[in-house]
């Protein structure tokens, strides 16, 4: 169950009776702990609709390089594998994310997104939110309390809002249930770009990949377990 405070309508239009739902994955670049993957997995088994799960890529994000996309693309592959384990169709584009979403949206029923606060997710959004012609609901899951529940101004010090988190994290704080997708899904005319020799040739080169930091969730994970083993101790 999605706390109806992580859940906001960015438009009004009405459910559309087409062939699937999407969800834009965009910020939240994981199947695990995703509120906004499992909520769309929720509406697609409520309508009985498939899901799609689609990713625009662009080379035109501000300040990225070569760096920045090699860590996201091997987080990608591992959401891809993830998503397929769990019947689930992905759809990686080399396009910008929200021109992606709007060409998918003409045979959605639902458009679900992901909540990014950077200015340029907060425009794309925004556009697309006045552009479809289905529903557009953003799903808070990158941060555990709802900045609205916290704060509705903005605040000057850490000591003035997080007396403000603690006394609201207790119910916020709770294990995210993983929905069982009761689909199968094949869409021939949605197809993913082979996206990753186009990209890496047209990015800024100039910072190059690392070889100690790897990206995806399974990588997270092991230097999560790292430093709850032995460094959290020594954490201040």
């Amino acid at each position: 169950m999605i706390q109806k405070e992580r859940i906001k309508k960015l438009n009004k239009k009405d459910f559309q009776n087409k062939k699937y739902i999407v969800y834009w994955m965009q910020q939240s670049q994981r199947t695990e702990y995703n509120h906004a993957l499992e909520y769309a997995i929720s509406q697609s088994n409520k309508y009985e609709k498939p899901l799609v799960v689609y990713f625009g890529l662009t080379e035109n994000f501000p300040d990225a390089n070569l760096r920045h996309y090699d860590f996201m693309l091997e987080g990608l592959k591992e959401v891809n594998k993830s998503l397929t384990e769990r019947n689930i169709k992905f759809v990686l584009n080399y396009i910008s994310p929200e021109i992606g979403a709007i060409n998918l949206s003409k045979k959605a029923c639902l458009l679900i997104v992901d909540r990014g606060y950077l200015k340029i997710q907060r425009e794309w959004r925004k556009n697309i939110a006045e552009k479809i012609k289905c529903p557009l609901v953003q799903i808070e899951g990158d941060v555990v309390v709802p900045i609205e529940i916290v704060s509705n101004k903005e605040e000057y010090a850490a000591n003035t809002i997080r007396p403000r988190i603690n006394a609201k994290s207790t119910q916020y704080l709770i294990p995210l249930k993983k929905e069982k997708y009761n689909h199968n899904f094949v869409e021939n005319d949605l197809d993913s770009t082979d996206v990753e020799k186009i990209v890496l040739n047209k990015i800024d080169n100039s910072v190059k990949p690392v070889n100690n930091f790897k990206g995806g969730t399974s990588q997270a994970f092991k230097h999560l377990n790292v430093f709850l083993k032995d460094k959290i101790d020594k954490y201040v």
